[in-house]
């Protein structure tokens, strides 16, 4: 597990952190059960315990830190043995419509493996766990579980009631909602790591404007993102073509390195964010999600490529660190959508520094419609 791992100075400030947010619940609701943001939660984890925030990228883990994954959760205690979303599939109906009910739990089975494998590769992480903030009247509750794989050999007492499929795998319980193709699975959260009470103010916000009087620069912003775009892991007709982009490796002409490949950019970007990149050739910082940083660059005619320096390192990064393909194996459109992903974001810090992080299908489709529509 993770929380009992940590050291009491990142606990305290992780506590005291929740805490403060559970006492401004009343900005919200009227409830006594302290309120928490799912995003609000996710940010006090990781500036608490120095993780890496993985929550802006489309996987299954919000953050990692020590080689461990973690999957960030709040909700409601009620009787200590709720059913609570995992994972969605709505953009993989096509491939579990017309199966029966077992057939389509281990479908989704399959694919939710698959997810909590790519995110453990993206993220450079031995173990994965749940870390969740349980909410009840006045009082907040740590507790965590492992992430475990889905026994797919082991899949039994499957039945369908109304509009789900319930099943297990001899370790847990799963409930897939067909209609929302949503992947639940019951947590049992009995023995909580700690406990602590959470005071609702009154009125929390005499207290914001008493802070924003002490120092009114207390909430001002740092590291901002300063803009966004979405790129395509794929070429035109959805088809990640066998000797360019990410298959670049297998183009003719020359001796190529196996892990030769670059992240095409399509000319829709430069047309609707004409100064997100840099001049063509010149360097700048990528930083992944496990938190090591390339040398990239843009290159080619037009602007076209997005590449490391050497150009084998983000091959090496997203074919065989992260895909897990072999050399001399070409990626396939076919392969991402078993993942659950087809496109990138990158998000720009400053001239010098840009962030990668892997979204999911259709994204860089959803992104230039937004434009298109404009």
């Amino acid at each position: 597990m993770f929380y009992n791992n940590q050291e009491d100075k990142y606990r305290h400030k992780y506590i005291d952190s929740l805490t403060t947010v559970g006492n401004l619940s009343n900005l919200f609701s009227d409830s006594t059960v302290p309120y928490l943001y799912y995003r609000v939660a996710e940010k006090i984890f990781c500036r608490s315990f120095l993780a890496n925030d993985l929550s802006r990228g489309d996987i299954a883990l919000d953050a990692s830190k020590d080689s461990i994954g973690i999957g960030l959760k709040t909700f409601l205690r009620n009787n200590n043995n709720t059913f609570q979303k995992i994972a969605e599939f709505n953009k993989d109906r096509e491939l579990y419509k017309n199966k029966n009910e077992l057939e389509t739990v281990q479908l989704i089975s399959m694919l939710r493996n698959n997810r909590i494998s790519f995110a453990e590769n993206l993220s450079k992480v031995e173990k994965s766990c749940y870390h969740c903030v349980i909410r009840e009247d006045s009082k907040f509750s740590i507790y965590e579980e492992p992430m475990d794989y889905i026994n797919l050999e082991a899949i039994n007492d499957v039945k369908k009631k109304k509009n789900s499929i319930w099943f297990n795998d001899g370790l847990h319980e799963y409930n897939f909602n067909i209609s929302k193709s949503t992947l639940l699975k019951r947590f049992k959260t009995e023995k909580s790591l700690y406990e602590f009470e959470v005071e609702i103010f009154d009125n929390p916000l005499d207290k914001i404007e008493q802070c924003f009087k002490k120092d009114k620069n207390i909430l001002e912003p740092k590291d901002l993102v300063k803009d966004t775009v979405y790129l395509p892991l794929y070429g035109k007709g959805k088809k990640v073509f066998e000797k360019s982009g990410l298959n670049q490796w297998n183009a003719g002409g020359r001796d190529r390195d196996p892990d030769e490949i670059y992240i095409p950019i399509p000319a829709k970007i430069h047309k609707y964010s004409p100064n997100f990149f840099p001049a063509r050739d010149k360097p700048f910082l990528l930083h992944l999600p496990n938190g090591d940083i390339l040398n990239a660059k843009v290159c080619q005619d037009n602007r076209k490529a997005l590449m490391s320096n050497p150009n084998k390192a983000l091959g090496k990064w997203l074919l065989r660190d992260v895909l897990g393909l072999k050399e001399g194996e070409l990626l396939t459109y076919k392969r991402l959508q078993l993942i659950g992903i087809d496109s990138i974001r990158l998000d720009k810090i400053d001239d010098n520094n840009y962030k990668i992080n892997f979204v999911s299908l259709g994204s860089y489709d959803s992104y230039i419609e937004r434009y298109e529509v404009e």
